[in-house]
């Protein structure tokens, strides 16, 4: 008797189980039904993560996508904490100081501009009101903060934040390198280890030279478009043969820490887009505004 309801017991916490699991709203917006994603958008608060990739060459040991599969990698993991709505995969950004190697994909400069424009709008249009860019590339760091000043140039009723870059957290694993680490040396070949390890080729990071040749000899400040061919035409910098999972998982907890923290503070910001409707209304009529 004792063994039959222990027996149902377990039967009825199972299915509980099995109940959540399957109730648990996904943060992948493409792996929700139309339903759920009206739900998503809800429980979100519509807060929606945008994780922005790329598509180059990383060394001769990582993949094309790195950036992207990390990027990704750090958004789903902290929507797991904090829920948001995580947009599929987006790699159409600038790049085109990579067009010299194999698997790059470099859209014109106008087209990267409107497609962002109309995937935000999109977005917003199915509720996403705070969109949250997740930079994953170094290259978009010029692009992105040019783009959202540009929400700025007609009225919307939704706001774009942009999130760029990593936060480094103090301490951690010691970096086995001393040199230069750009692009596909120890630190993002650690974080790949993490993110998608089973296509990490450390047997093939000493094949190149991640070296700065140092081939141009101007002021810190001037700035020219072919100054990282000039330095690094191997699309390599650092030593990624180095690498360890043990700083990846330090480097990846602190990416995500910083994007949960990124999502619970544009859920709470009630600022932003009143300001922006002040702001639109304001410019409609530059001449009464008090001087």
């Amino acid at each position: 008797m004792i063994r039959a309801t222990q027996n149902v017991l377990l039967f009825f916490v199972a299915a509980a189980a099995t109940l959540h699991a399957q109730s648990k709203l996904s943060a992948r917006w493409e792996e929700l039904t139309a339903a759920d994603f009206r739900q998503g958008i809800e429980q979100s608060k519509g807060t929606c993560l945008l994780p922005f990739g790329i598509l180059e060459k990383h060394g001769p040991h990582l993949p094309l996508g790195t950036d992207l599969l990390n990027v990704r990698y750090a958004s789903l993991q902290a929507a797991a904490q904090e829920y948001a709505v995580v947009f599929p995969d987006y790699y159409f950004g600038q790049i085109f100081e990579a067009k010299h190697q194999p698997g790059t994909i470099a859209y014109s400069a106008d087209l990267q501009l409107r497609l962002l424009q109309e995937t935000a709008d999109e977005m917003a249009r199915n509720g996403c009101k705070k969109i949250i860019i997740v930079n994953g590339h170094g290259g978009n760091e010029h692009l992105l903060p040019y783009f959202a000043q540009s929400q700025l140039d007609h009225p919307r009723d939704y706001v774009i934040y942009v999130l760029d870059g990593e936060r480094h957290r103090p301490g951690g694993p010691k970096p086995r390198s001393s040199g230069i680490d750009y692009h596909a040396g120890e630190n993002e070949t650690s974080n790949t280890l993490v993110s998608r390890p089973d296509l990490v080729h450390l047997d093939r990071a000493a094949s190149e030279s991640g070296a700065d040749l140092k081939r141009l000899n101007l002021p810190e400040n001037l700035y020219t478009g072919i100054w990282w061919y000039a330095r690094f035409p191997n699309h390599y910098s650092g030593d990624g043969s180095v690498a360890t999972k043990e700083l990846g998982e330090w480097n990846m907890q602190s990416w995500i820490e910083g994007i949960v923290d990124s999502i619970r503070a544009v859920k709470a910001d009630n600022v932003s887009l009143k300001l922006q409707n002040e702001f639109f209304e304001a410019n409609r009529h530059p001449l009464d505004t008090p001087q």
